[in-house]
């Protein structure tokens, strides 16, 4: 009788692992398109369990802090505040519109996260994983707080749901963000309409020069349209309305 070998080898084999339990797998090159893909469909998935049909986002700078005497912060607290009582992310009946939205971490995010808070309403953070770690603010609803790998899926969830933007001033990222989405815009790309705001004209005034972008022929004159300023809460949240921002019935 021949002695057969141990399978034990086998066994202990890495290729052995079932490919969703296996890390070194699942987090290799191979699989990023999955990874993407799973980052897609999480989000979704609890999104779709709270019924948030459409959103407002709230871009900012991470480092403005609150009480500052820019009153950026307050202002962006206020301005969610008003959203979430008035745009129907409150409605007791699903599915929830204008349900604030922010990149989940500190500053202009934070006090966005925190207006809708004082309101009792829920609100979204699309936090992303960075070198220097951002952890959630405490303000966005847990169930609602992701973490992403990939900015461009983090962005394409910003703008599926998105019914309108408002901007408060910011930096790199935050110009990056606003100027995705107005090129969406500007290209056809995002049919839907969406009202953008940017909060303190003085500002954006001094920091971009948009007519610029008209006088030496980059952009057409209608582009300037695309979005429009605002120096309160509450004219930042007319200017929505204005610009024709739907705010559902209960």
């Amino acid at each position: 009788m021949t002695d057969q070998p141990s399978n034990a080898p086998q066994l202990a084999s890495r290729a052995y692992i079932l490919p969703a339990l296996d890390d070194q797998f699942v987090l290799g090159d191979s699989t990023r398109g999955v990874r993407f893909q799973l980052e897609y469909m999480k989000a979704e998935e609890f999104l779709r369990t709270w019924g948030i049909e459409t959103t407002v986002v709230v871009f900012g700078s991470a480092r403005v802090k609150p009480g500052a005497r820019d009153g950026w912060y307050d202002g962006a607290r206020e301005f969610a505040r008003l959203c979430s009582l008035e745009g129907g992310a409150k409605h007791r009946a699903k599915p929830l519109h204008n349900v604030i939205a922010t990149g989940g971490g500190p500053g202009i995010m934070e006090a966005a996260n925190r207006g809708a808070y004082d309101a009792g309403a829920p609100s979204i953070g699309y936090n992303i994983t960075l070198a220097m770690e951002q952890e959630p603010n405490a303000y966005s609803t847990p169930d609602l707080t992701f973490r992403f790998h990939y900015f461009a899926m983090r962005k394409m969830h910003f703008a599926m749901r998105a019914a309108a933007l408002v901007v408060f001033p910011g930096g790199f990222g935050t110009m990056d963000e606003l100027f995705e989405l107005l090129t969406l815009r500007q290209t056809g790309k995002m049919t839907k309409p969406l009202p953008v705001v940017l909060y303190d004209s003085k500002f954006w005034t001094n920091t971009v020069n948009f007519k610029s972008f008209v006088e030496t022929g980059l952009i057409s004159a209608h582009d300037l349209e695309l979005f429009s300023f605002a120096d309160t809460p509450e004219g930042a949240w007319h200017e929505l309305k204005r610009c024709g921002l739907s705010i559902p019935k209960e």
